[in-house]
């Protein structure tokens, strides 16, 4: 994210509207990231950067400029999409994409490229049987490279939560892979 100076922040709190665009075009490229690994869908994640910007626009005045703007903007974009997950139906991969991954992951060439919508269904799947917490966790620590105080920060859970949820969100990707082959020996 472009470092946004404590000017434009001052702004923004005072109903600066080209101030704010400013944030919105530093920071929309880190929520849509954010947004699109949790949910796995790029139109709910182009929602989810509109959603958040709605908040963040409306919220501004309260923000502490003596907090990190990037944690703040990144909880209110959690809270979204966590929302979202919980209302969604759990995404389960159909046996033939089981399959299909299964084959491509033991696949010993290693010139084959994944399209992107084939990445998307491979992300879709490891991630399918992850609860919402789980999914938050996992891809702030391992996708966002946050360490667990900004992830504490973030999600308000405390260390032990996001170390526990950290662990079974690896457990059940890592089972997954050895569902598709990966790991196997011989």
């Amino acid at each position: 994210m472009t470092i946004i100076n404590n000017d434009i922040i001052e702004r923004c709190r005072c109903g600066d509207q080209a101030a704010f665009r400013t944030v919105v075009q530093a920071c929309q490229p880190m929520v849509f990231t954010l947004a699109f690994r949790l949910l796995c869908d790029e139109d709910e994640a182009k929602d989810m950067v509109q959603e958040t910007m709605i908040r963040v626009w409306v919220s501004f005045a309260s923000f502490n400029p003596r907090q990190s703007l990037r944690n703040w903007i990144y909880t209110i974009a959690i809270r979204l999409c966590y929302d979202r997950l919980r209302q969604k139906a759990p995404l389960e991969p159909l046996p033939e994409e089981e399959e299909y991954f299964g084959q491509y992951i033991a696949d010993d060439d290693t010139e084959r490229q994944l399209e992107n919508h084939e990445l998307l269904a491979v992300i879709k799947t490891l991630v399918s049987r992850l609860s919402p917490k789980q999914r938050i966790v996992f891809t702030l620590v391992h996708l966002e490279n946050l360490g667990t105080d900004e992830v504490a920060q973030i999600t308000g859970m405390d260390a032990a939560r996001i170390k526990s949820n950290l662990y079974v969100a690896r457990k059940t990707i890592r089972e997954q892979l050895k569902q598709f082959g990966y790991g196997k020996d011989g």
